[in-house]
């Protein structure tokens, strides 16, 4: 019992996300930080207040920090599948062991 909540614990504060929901977080913190910037710069144009458009850039900064950083479940949802430690039953396979390199073969 213990075991399995020290590995539950372990998984979230790893912050396992994959290739898939790396390029996910890239691209949200680009739109996330975009739109706070717009409506930071509209409101503190209408309004003529430096002091609440920095607010708003903050809220919205702290938003997105929360929606980022998390390794939240849905930036994990294509794990890699990685090959098997020692090679499992393809490791009688062989494997070529000279490189051609600018047409230099290295051993």
């Amino acid at each position: 019992m213990a075991d399995q909540l020290l590995e539950q614990a372990r998984d979230v504060f790893e912050g396992q996300i994959d290739f898939e929901g790396q390029k996910l977080c890239e691209s949200l913190a680009t739109i996330l930080l975009c739109i706070v910037g717009a409506v930071t710069f509209i409101v503190g144009y209408i309004l003529q207040d430096i002091k609440l458009s920095l607010w708003i850039a903050l809220g919205g900064t702290a938003i997105t920090f929360v929606a980022i950083v998390p390794p939240w479940p849905f930036y994990n949802k294509n794990p890699v599948k990685w090959l098997p430690i020692g090679g499992g039953k393809s490791s009688s396979m062989s494997i070529p062991q000279t490189i051609i390199l600018d047409e230099n073969t290295i051993r």
